[in-house]
């Protein structure tokens, strides 16, 4: 069979692309440059390479229809718009399975958990959450009206070696992380109970595999890939201090104050945005229908980004 994956060489690609090579399928990884994948495999040598731009290229459907793909794995779709021409293009065509990529920020704010992710009520908080969570109930319907073999995939914060993580403020600075290699002290906001949901780019790609390899359980279903487990603001810091031999020295502060702390307008509305959708996520369904059984803890995810930090000296460790 032929697998086409499209933005191949991202936090997801990186892991999926192999493991579709190494399962025997055809697999033609589409991407916007020739960057390369997070993580060399010898796999990616038996993949096919193609520089294809779906913002740019007004072709993008109709070259992407004459790979004749029997799965598509769509995980830079960002717009509902696209979404659409993908339903309308291959609808009735030899498609068997599209597996679009959605995101743990459609669930919004956390009224009941472990969120729902067939919760058809979800109010995402911004335009990104909102853009994809439309995406899911086209996709949803299609499937029961028209039976276009769709399957949602929701990642949650995807974490590892070689790109920037959600720190212990909920945002991507580099300073939280400094002071606590260094001893210092930091200051979380409210009381360091909100949860991050840390997950590896491996197990990620995990669910989108085992969903094409358990495609009758897959079809029209949705999945939240998480990790097993959370952690919160407070055990994630604590967890950093006991990883470069400190005692943790950590105080709490109002939100707003913890702004004026943070220093950092853009930073400060990044935390916002991840806390304010604090929750738990069930990975059950997926143990379930997909089989799924994640390879790394959420502290395992963070050992590894940490030490990758570490290695391109990104935190200077005194000794």
């Amino acid at each position: 069979m032929k697998a086409v994956v499209i933005g191949a060489t991202g936090h997801i690609g990186t892991y999926l692309v192999p493991m579709l090579v190494n399962a025997g399928y055809e697999t033609i990884a589409i991407t916007r440059s020739m960057s390369k994948p997070y993580e060399d495999d010898p796999a990616w040598n038996r993949a096919q390479r193609v520089l294809l731009d779906r913002d740019r290229d007004r072709d993008f459907i109709s070259k992407l229809k004459s790979m004749r793909p029997d799965i598509i794995v769509d995980l830079v779709n960002f717009n509902i718009e696209d979404t659409k021409k993908i339903v309308e293009s291959f609808r009735g065509e030899r498609l068997s399975h599209y597996l679009y990529c959605s995101s743990c920020w459609a669930h919004g704010m956390a009224q009941t958990i472990p969120f729902d992710a067939d919760d058809l009520r979800k109010e995402p908080l911004d335009a990104y959450g909102k853009d994809k969570f439309a995406s899911e109930m086209y996709l949803k319907k299609q499937y029961r009206l028209n039976g276009f073999p769709a399957t949602i995939v929701m990642p949650g914060q995807i974490s590892g070696p070689g790109w920037a993580i959600i720190n212990p403020w909920g945002n991507i600075s580099m300073r939280v992380f400094q002071d606590i290699a260094d001893g210092k002290e930091i200051a979380l906001p409210n009381f360091g109970q909100e949860i991050l949901h840390h997950v590896h780019g491996y197990d990620v790609a995990q669910v989108f595999y085992r969903a094409i390899t358990h495609r009758n359980q897959a079809l029209g279903e949705a999945f939240d890939a998480q990790a097993g487990d959370h952690v919160t603001l407070y055990g994630f810091a604590r967890h950093l201090y006991e990883y470069f031999g400190h005692e943790p020295k950590i105080r709490f502060l109002p939100w707003p104050e913890w702004c004026e702390y943070e220093g950092n307008p853009d930073e400060c509305d990044h935390t916002y945005h991840h806390i304010a959708r604090s929750g738990v996520f069930s990975i059950e369904k997926a143990r379930r229908l997909l089989e799924y059984r994640p390879k790394y803890t959420c502290l395992e995810t963070i050992d590894l980004a940490v030490k990758s930090y570490i290695d391109r000296g990104l935190i200077n460790v005194a000794g």
